[in-house]
This record gives C-alpha cells, sequence and structure tokens, in this order.
C-alpha cells in the first residue's frame, strides 16, 4: 500500500473541489463524489452495527458482515480511481452463499416487517437503507460515467444481505419481527 495520510487538511478542496486518485479536479457534489460519500456513509454505519454485534457475541452475523467494511472500501477506491479494480464475482457470490444460508433458517416472509425490535436489529436495516441509498448513486453516477467491474453487484447483494442478517440478528436475539399494521381502511 503506496498511500498514506501524513497530511488530513490541504486546503485544496476549499473551493468546492476535490481531487480523485487519477488527478482529476471535480466539484464536491459530482455524483461520483457522491457515490463516494454514500458508501463511506454506508461504512460507518456498519462499523457501528458491527461494533455492536461483537458486544452482544453474535460472531457468527459478525464474521459474515465485516468482511463487508474492507470490501465497501474497496468500492471506495475503484469509485475515487476509475481505472482500479478491487472488487471481483468471489466477493458477490459469498454475500449471495451467505444469504441463501440464513434464508433457509429464516423460511419465507408472509408479512412486511419493519425495522424495529431491537437496537441492533434496526441498524442492520438502517445499514440496509444506506446501501441502497449508495447503490442508488453509484447508478446515477454510471448513467454518466459507466462503471466498471462488479460494484454496482456487489452493493445491490449487499442491501439483500442486510435485509436477511436483520432478520437473523432478531432470531438470535430471540426478538419478534415487528409485523407492518396497516392502516384501517377509512368507513364510508
Amino acid at each position: 500500500m503506496g498511500y498514506r495520510l501524513s497530511k488530513i487538511y490541504t486546503r485544496t478542496g476549499d473551493q468546492g473541489e476535490t481531487g480523485l486518485g487519477d488527478g482529476r479536479r471535480v466539484p464536491k457534489d459530482h455524483p461520483r463524489i457522491e457515490a463516494i460519500g454514500e458508501v463511506d456513509s454506508l461504512n460507518s454505519q456498519l462499523g457501528l452495527l458491527l461494533a455492536g454485534l461483537n458486544e452482544q457475541g453474535l460472531a457468527e452475523v459478525s464474521e459474515v458482515l465485516a468482511p463487508c467494511q474492507h470490501r465497501l472500501f474497496d468500492l471506495g477506491g475503484e469509485l475515487a480511481m476509475p481505472s482500479y479494480q478491487a472488487l471481483n464475482l468471489a466477493e458477490v457470490q459469498r454475500l449471495e452463499a451467505a444469504i441463501d444460508v440464513w434464508n433457509e433458517e429464516l423460511g419465507p416472509l408472509k408479512n412486511f416487517i419493519l425495522p424495529s425490535g431491537s437496537a441492533l436489529v434496526a441498524q442492520a436495516h438502517v445499514c440496509r437503507c444506506l446501501a441502497r441509498s449508495a447503490e442508488r448513486r453509484c447508478q446515477q453516477l454510471n448513467a454518466v460515467e459507466p462503471l466498471e467491474g462488479v460494484g454496482l453487484a456487489y452493493i445491490n447483494r449487499l442491501s439483500d444481505l442486510l435485509f436477511v442478517a436483520a432478520r437473523i440478528i432478531g432470531r438470535r436475539q430471540g426478538v419478534a419481527e415487528v409485523l407492518w399494521q396497516p392502516a384501517e381502511k377509512p368507513q364510508g
């Protein structure tokens, strides 16, 4: 790894632009920077989820999700350096395998569930929502600057994994899923 941050502030972004790994300068609201920011937000919230899982002794779930922080950093690198490719199909397949294992245990959903039940379940859903947001930002970027590699598939599958993880966390904690109760239809 040749890149190390030795100076945190550079003052080069004070006028609303930032640098990419390829040397280009782009506005801080450029779709590429928006995508990087959403991936970073997801990674930070995933770190919070992992801390909670470790505190609660849910190592099985943590072991599946912990590598995702590293892969999100890889995805951020791909977004910051457009010619760089770090993610591969095996990572997408790893997520799919975990989804399949957990789904087999959980069985099919019969009702909509709310992002609730415990703090960890809710945090997993926060991460799921942020994964969807990151995916939308990456898709917006892809519409103007096509993305190479499996990053789009990875972020999509990660949101699916986080949904299933929320359910498995609830099961491991012995917390019942909170089912959606639709509003009563108006009379008359």
